[in-house]
């Protein structure tokens, strides 16, 4: 491979991708030669965020789409372009404890976190597998999938579905030359972490519980979904990278 993390003529949908991680995610496939999908529910930050990969270089449109609606998802799909790679990163969480939530909270989570990605996911391989042509799919898991905290059941049941889900769709899917990673990111520096990152006991913990000592940079997640997506990790599937800070790995 002479460039074996380029990702030249492939289209990339990056669900959540207004933002956050899944804004780095999208600004680094595109800096790698995708054309990007960017994905969210409001039309006008989408179209911020598709500008400020294009005045990077990249290639960018705004994908309008509420991938927690079923119904949306399978109209939108059928008439989408070809994707070769999926993200699905978009998400939600509740960090209300068990016993404070009623079992249609319960449910709505795991159907957002879960049952949305598994929808999408199966509209996107159905066409790949149809063209014949293989392609990527990359869940943004976390590192809630493993491990466990209170007030955190929904999420973590969730993320842990994700994660087996995964597994099972390498499995299904491999045989159409459809890869499927996920990536597991630990404690970034993002919106829905600000109240956390201005505890400085929160910081002082991470300083001590990960490897790096320190919160990651919402940039420190590209590389792991660019080489997932890319020719480098043509023989990579089934695999959860975590992305953490050696978090997972720091007793």
């Amino acid at each position: 491979m002479s460039h074996p993390f380029s990702l030249s003529g492939q289209t990339a949908l990056v669900t959540g991708s207004a933002a956050g991680l899944g804004f780095e995610i999208a600004a680094a496939l595109a800096q790698a030669g995708a054309h990007v999908l960017v994905n969210g529910r409001d039309q006008g930050r989408l179209a911020a965020a598709a500008t400020a990969i294009i005045r990077k270089g990249g290639h960018a449109e705004p994908f309008l789409l509420d991938v927690f609606d079923a119904e949306a998802v399978t109209a939108r799909m059928a008439s989408a372009p070809p994707i070769h790679i999926l993200v699905n990163n978009a998400g939600a969480r509740d960090r209300r404890g068990f016993l404070d939530m009623e079992t249609a909270d319960f449910r709505a989570l795991i159907e957002l976190d879960l049952i949305a990605p598994a929808h999408l996911t199966r509209a996107v391989a159905r066409a790949m597998a149809k063209r014949g042509e293989g392609g990527r799919i990359i869940n943004i898991t976390s590192i809630a999938g493993p491990l466990s905290r209170a007030g955190d059941a929904a999420y973590t049941t969730a993320k842990g579905g994700l994660e087996a889900l995964t597994r099972a769709l390498a499995a299904d899917l491999g045989p159409h030359a459809i890869t499927v990673n996920a990536i597991a990111p630990g404690y970034f520096l993002t919106e829905p972490n600000a109240e956390l990152a201005r505890d400085q006991a929160v910081g002082e913990w991470l300083s001590r519980r990960t490897s790096l000592g320190r919160w990651g940079q919402p940039g420190e997640i590209a590389g792991a979904a660019v080489f997932l997506a890319s020719p480098a990790a043509s023989y990579v599937t089934g695999h959860v990278l975590a992305v953490d800070g050696g978090y997972l790995a720091h007793f």
